[in-house]
């Protein structure tokens, strides 16, 4: 049976999407791998530098730890009899008032530059639960431990907003409730809920160094 003219053009127009489908078809078929390539290639690329970002980072902040150990006995001789004088101040703490609310006392106004939000720095501490045990500290017998480096974020709420403003030198205690603390989940020798007091003395700034962030495309990449 003879086709219409609207029949032949419509038969031309399939065979033509066919032919095209066909051919995309196959240049995907080829593309395909080459843009795998390609992808794999930009991640393993994000991945080599966010891993050498991350070791110069961690050599810088070794580095910064290892003056201070080298320093440490020097710097006990310099601040020890001060520092461990303040342990007296250690005692047993009301628990339910102690968790009300984060307070602060300088016990020594210090002349150095102000701490703040992103200020990293050296320090001695003693730390203590309301039944005056110790469970942290700076304090070793007549002498001190290389000082604690403090970076941003690095420490619990509650000591970040306690020593935030004071000085270089200065000498401050802090109350701070359990939910500025370790909350319900307690930490070590610290039971959950407790408040915690610190006698807290920052004796240097030092630089400091942002740690790289995961690339977001990698965590995109494989699900993160």
């Amino acid at each position: 049976m003879a086709t219409t003219t609207g029949q032949r053009v419509g038969i031309w127009i399939i065979a033509i999407v066919l032919t095209v489908g066909t051919v995309a078809g196959f240049a995907a078929m080829i593309l395909a791998p080459q843009n795998e390539a390609a992808d794999s290639k930009r991640l393993n690329d994000l991945y080599a530098e966010y891993q050498k970002a991350t070791e110069a980072y961690t050599s810088k902040t070794t580095a910064q730890q290892t003056t201070l150990d080298n320093d440490a006995k020097k710097l006990s001789t310099k601040y020890a009899d001060e520092f461990i004088g303040y342990k007296s101040r250690v005692s047993k703490y009301d628990l339910g008032a102690a968790n009300k609310k984060l307070v602060v006392k300088d016990l020594k106004k210090g002349i150095g530059e102000v701490i703040g939000d992103t200020t990293t720095y050296a320090a001695y501490y003693v730390g203590w639960i309301p039944s005056g045990k110790i469970f942290d500290g700076s304090i070793k017998g007549n002498s001190l431990k290389s000082p604690l480096i403090v970076r941003p974020g690095g420490v619990i709420v509650g000591w970040t907003e306690g020593i935030k403003g004071m000085k270089i030198g200065g000498v401050r205690e802090i109350t701070i409730p359990a939910a500025k603390g370790y909350g319900n989940a307690g930490q070590g020798d610290i039971p959950a809920n407790s408040p915690l007091k610190f006698i807290v003395m920052p004796i240097k700034t030092l630089e400091t160094l942002e740690a790289p962030e995961y690339p977001q495309e990698l965590l995109n990449a494989y699900g993160g």
